[in-house]
Formats: structure tokens, sequence, C-alpha cells
């Protein structure tokens, strides 16, 4: 992968949730003093793409694409209204957002009872909002021109209308995806490229480890098959494990889940992060032997941790041979500067001419406590705890970076460049420099998406909802033929 000079971006602020509704906050189209109800927002026909009504409707999916193009100068902003907007209209996959989370070709409420949580341009956090169709979560969207949205559970009842029932305890959230969310930021204390909000294609390797060991994991330990990496936009990824076994998961075993791939400890204190029990766990035989293959280089080259001589300090501290540590001390005092490989060969050589107290078992498990606290996955395991937790959306834009937030197809992950997915005002110039030709002679009437950089993502997207909706109508018919739930975890 070429490399790339850290790209330092600031971080944007974190929007606080408030528990409104559609009518409680001002629409940024409206006057300030407005006040909007949710049904105002669309028409009376019911006009998704998917299920249309027994009356004439017009497909939203296929509507004409916009023929004034946007003018996008070097000034434009990635959150200015039109450019939002024209991103909704023109962009977005919501066809399959919507058979993403209904998993049925029928309507459900799987998608009815989904909450949605919008990030308004003023800043204003909207929860509790919820669609039973697809075409109406798009007027929504394009109305009120939200800077990103956030999915939340599938609640017993709707959304909207909690505030309406007479218990509180028939308001409760009933299923969601397994979710797992990874932050560069949480690599800042082994990253020597870069920290904060910024990324690099050196640094971005601890997000392509992380993938690859919790994607194994969860296949292969809680044997999960639908399992979905989106990029955050700027330094993350975000999975989502769409098995309707994982969906239907309680609290505690999303505990337990979270519980088994977490593994470093310590916080910031600087001390020994790894402390595992002999013989290995299977799992972490397993991580070792994928993150290995990325220690030399990801680590020691391009990292370079211990290059300096404040930082080798750390490492002499999680070597528990006392002898070793003091000739490896004098060697590295004398060359504080050496490199980072050099320093790892040294302490084998050093092991070989007899500077070990302890046996050479004590310090191979030690070298592998290392190894795994530089590149085994840092989650945020809170966000993988609780049912009604909310997530970024796939495919929304960041609102730093501009960038929109694609899916990450695993088979090529280690060919993944954040830094080359494509912004919002890019696409948009895309579509309207496109020159192919289209509905030629009866052909096929391409989407605005199908002539951007965006198609790749989008078509990995709608081959994986298909094979998710495949599974799921097996599953059905499995469960009226069996008399029960085949798929209880």
């Amino acid at each position: 992968m070429p490399q790339a000079d850290a790209q330092p971006l600031k971080p944007e602020p974190e929007p606080q949730a408030q528990d409104v509704t559609m009518s409680d906050t001002p629409s940024p189209v409206q006057g300030s003093n407005d006040k909007v109800n949710l049904e105002d927002l669309f028409d009376d026909e019911d006009s998704d793409p998917e299920f249309p009504s027994s009356v004439p409707q017009i497909n939203s999916e296929e509507e004409p694409s916009q023929t004034e193009p946007i003018k996008i100068t070097p000034r434009s902003s990635f959150s200015d209204p039109e450019i939002i907007r024209a991103f909704y209209q023109r962009l977005f996959p919501f066809r399959y957002l919507f058979q993403w989370l209904n998993h049925s070709a029928a309507p459900s409420n799987d998608f009815a009872h989904r909450e949605f949580a919008f990030t308004l341009p003023n800043d204003a956090y909207l929860r509790y909002q919820s669609f039973t169709t697809a075409d109406l979560l798009r007027k929504q969207c394009i109305q009120m021109l939200p800077t990103r949205f956030e999915i939340g559970p599938v609640y017993s009842s709707n959304p909207r209308e909690r505030k309406t029932l007479r218990k509180a305890s028939a308001f409760r959230p009933v299923s969601k995806e397994l979710v797992f969310d990874i932050d560069m930021t949480d690599y800042d204390d082994v990253r020597t490229c870069c920290t904060g909000a910024s990324i690099c294609h050196k640094c971005w390797s601890f997000i392509t480890m992380a993938i690859k060991v919790v994607d194994v994991a969860l296949r292969e330990d809680f044997g999960f098959k639908h399992i979905l990496w989106v990029y955050s936009g700027r330094r993350g990824a975000h999975a989502w494990v769409c098995d309707k076994r994982a969906r239907l998961l309680d609290d505690s075993r999303r505990r337990a889940i979270a519980g088994y791939l977490e593994l470093l400890k310590g916080g910031d204190q600087g001390g020994k992060k790894v402390n595992i029990r002999r013989p290995l766990h299977p799992h972490l035989d397993r991580s070792l032997e994928i993150l290995k293959r990325h220690f030399q280089t990801s680590i020691l080259i391009e990292q370079d941790p211990w290059g300096a001589e404040d930082k080798y300090a750390h490492l002499l501290q999680l070597l528990p041979d006392p002898t070793l540590r003091a000739a490896l001390q004098k060697k590295w005092d004398s060359s504080p500067s050496r490199a980072s490989t050099a320093k790892w060969a040294d302490i084998d050589a050093l092991a070989k001419t007899g500077a070990l107290s302890k046996s050479s078992r004590d310090l191979l498990e030690a070298k592998q406590d290392i190894v795994l606290e530089y590149t085994y996955p840092r989650l945020d395991a809170e966000v993988s705890k609780k049912l009604n937790h909310l997530l970024k959306s796939p495919f929304v834009v960041h609102p730093g970076t501009g960038r929109v937030c694609v899916p990450i197809d695993t088979r090529k992950v280690e060919e993944f460049d954040p830094l080359g997915v494509p912004t919002v005002t890019q696409l948009l110039t895309e579509i309207d420099e496109w020159e192919g030709e289209e509905g030629k002679d009866g052909g096929k009437k391409l989407q605005d998406w199908e002539k951007t950089n965006l198609k790749p993502y989008v078509e990995f997207f709608r081959t994986f909802v298909a094979g998710l909706l495949k599974e799921e109508k097996g599953g059905v018919k499995r469960e009226r033929e069996d008399g029960g739930d085949a798929m209880e975890f």
C-alpha cells in the first residue's frame, strides 16, 4: 500500500442526544418558530419503490436525474445544504438500506419499529424517528438535511408513538445487530505516525489487523455469517453482525461476546496491558498467527515504536528477566537511536549469549504478550454491550472529511484505502461529468450512483443484503416446518 503523509483533521464535536420529535425542533428549511409534524412532511400515498400500493405510484428511486449540476467550488463545504440535499436525492442507496434493515420481501416491523436518530445542521439531535418505508426515510432526509443519521434497535412499539403508551414497559428494544466499533484514537499510545483524528496509510494497518482478527473470531468461534464492515468516514471502522440470532441477543450475551474479544487492560498508565493464561486460548493462538505477520512490517518498520530513547523503556518494562533487561539497557543506552527492528532482534541475540536468568519459555511468552499489546484489536466494548446503542448508518457522509461511510470487503481488506474513499463533492462532480449513454434502444436507465466511484461499494452492499435476505427467507421456512425458532443462540 502506498504511503501517505498524515492528514490532520479537526475532530467534530459529538452532539448531545435529546429525546425530541420532529414537532419539537425547527426545520432548517422553515422559519425558526414554525412547528413541523412528521405527517406534514410526506405525501399521503406510500410511494415506496420496493412495495408499491395498488394505486399508480411514482418510483422515487427511478425519478429523473437532477438536470442542473451542483455548482461545486473549492470553497464548497461537505455540509453545505445544497450538497447534502443532492447527496440524498441522487446517491444514497435508500432502497438497499431498507432491505437490509427490513429482513423481508414484505414490509415488517423490523423496519417500521426501528429507531433512527438525526443530527441536523444546527446540531439538534432528533431521536426516536421511525418510518414504514424507504421512501418516507428518504423524504425526511431531503427535507431535514441531516449531516448524518444513526441506527438504533427495533422496538416493541413504534418509537414515535412511545409517549402514547400507558405503560413504559410496553416500549422496549427487542432486536438489533450486534455491533463493534474500532477507533484509531485508541491506538495513540502505540502509533507514532499520527495522533488524534489524523490518520495515514501506516496507522490504518491497525484497523486492518483488527478487522482480520475480529471477523474470523465472529465467524469461526460464534458461527456468524452476515458481518458487514463499514468505514467510519475518518479514522475507524464499524462491524454490523446481521444474523438473526445475533440480532436477538440480550445484553448479557452481548457483554459476553464483547468480553471474549477484549484483551488489553490497564488504560494509559504505561504498565503491562496483556495478562493471559497459558496455554493460550485457541482464539488468541489463532490471533497471534494472524498478527505476527504484520508485526515485523506494520509495527517494527513502519511505526518504529522504540526508536527513540524515551520509548524503549516501556519495552524493557515488559520483559520479565532482570538479567536480560540490564544487558539490553546497557546496549541501547550506548546506541539510543537504534531502530526498533534491531532492538527486537537484540532480545533473542543477547538471550542466546547467556544473558538470561529465567527460562526461554518465559521470554517467548513475554514476546507474545508484546506482539499482542501492539497489534491486538482495541474495541470500544461499551458499543457492543447494549441492545439500545445507536451506531452511524452506512453510506452517510462524514461531516469532517466529506468521505462516504462505505462498506469494506474483508476479502480485500488489505487493499482498502481510507484516504481514497470518495467524498460527496467528488461524487456529485462525477455525476455531472459523466459522458456515458443510458436508456439507448430500450436499455436500462442508470441510477446516479452507477455513474460514480460509489458504484462498487453500493454493489457490494446490494450483494451482502441479497445474501442476508436469502437466509432470512430460508430461516422462516425452517421455523414453520419445525414449529419453532430454529435459530436460537
